[in-house]
């Protein structure tokens, strides 16, 4: 099915307990955690979408209870130059999970077929052969156990503009906002049509998109959180070992311990 942003705009308010929910999730997603440490498994979720689209503080409640021991965030931003002497992927590859690691990327390899395709910082023979290369990236890692969970956060041209505004009346946020956003701006219906592409040629089986209307801030985060949630269930068992004998044997005789029954 054809992946139209414009079905995404509705910015709905949540309906119920906000801060009850979003401790439920983030419960969930430590144990989710645990699970990857107990069965060595390894996952990406991946984020894109629009400037001042909420990504950040989706991952900031998204790891809030997560032992960082073995998750990272990756943000990403213009490749250096050592990165730009290579192909375009091979800045990721050392960006990748290992066995019972969680990978987050704020932004990633889709900026060849967005950013770098929009702005000319690549030719068009080298962001049209991108689609193929990035579809048989992710389907590499896909075959050797790695799950992505690819989410594009999308917000309207208002709600942009009314995130801008507050980030320029907030001394503590006017960091996060630059030339490049009203660049970027300017050049959105252009930014559109790069998207539907993108989205037309590497909505795969293997590594679906998921769009979160961003739009109200609460029900983005839920949602997204939500959706991460679901998908690394099914990619990880969550069935607990049971306890080790040895150690219960060790703890009987060091101080009485007894198992719970139920």
């Amino acid at each position: 099915m054809t992946i139209k942003l414009s079905d995404y705009e509705k910015g709905a308010d949540f309906e119920g307990d906000y801060d009850a929910a979003l401790a439920k999730l983030q419960h969930r997603l430590e144990k989710i955690q645990v699970a990857h440490l107990l069965h060595r498994k390894r996952s990406v979720v991946m984020l894109e979408g629009w400037d001042a689209a909420g990504k950040g503080g989706i991952i900031k409640r998204m790891t809030a209870l997560l032992d960082p021991r073995y998750f990272r965030v990756w943000s990403i931003g213009a490749p250096t130059e050592e990165e730009l002497g290579h192909h375009f992927l091979w800045r990721f590859w050392s960006r990748l999970p290992a066995d019972r690691h969680i990978a987050i990327f704020d932004r990633s390899w889709y900026g060849r077929v967005l950013v770098e395709r929009v702005e000319g910082f690549c030719t068009e023979k080298e962001w049209k052969r991108g689609y193929d290369e990035i579809n048989e990236f992710e389907a590499q890692q896909v075959d050797s156990g790695t799950a992505i969970v690819k989410l594009f956060i999308h917000i309207t041209q208002k709600t942009q503009d009314k995130q801008f505004a507050q980030r320029l009346d907030d001394p503590f946020k006017r960091w996060k906002t630059g030339l490049e956003d009203y660049r970027n701006r300017e050049r959105r219906k252009d930014y559109l049509e790069a998207m539907a592409e993108m989205f037309k040629r590497t909505d795969t089986r293997w590594a679906p998109w998921h769009v979160i209307d961003g739009n109200d801030r609460v029900s983005g985060r839920i949602a997204a959180l939500t959706l991460v949630a679901d998908a690394l269930e099914k990619h990880v068992p969550m069935k607990m070992p049971d306890a080790d004998p040895a150690v219960v044997k060790l703890a009987r005789e060091a101080f009485g311990y007894e198992p719970k029954k139920g």
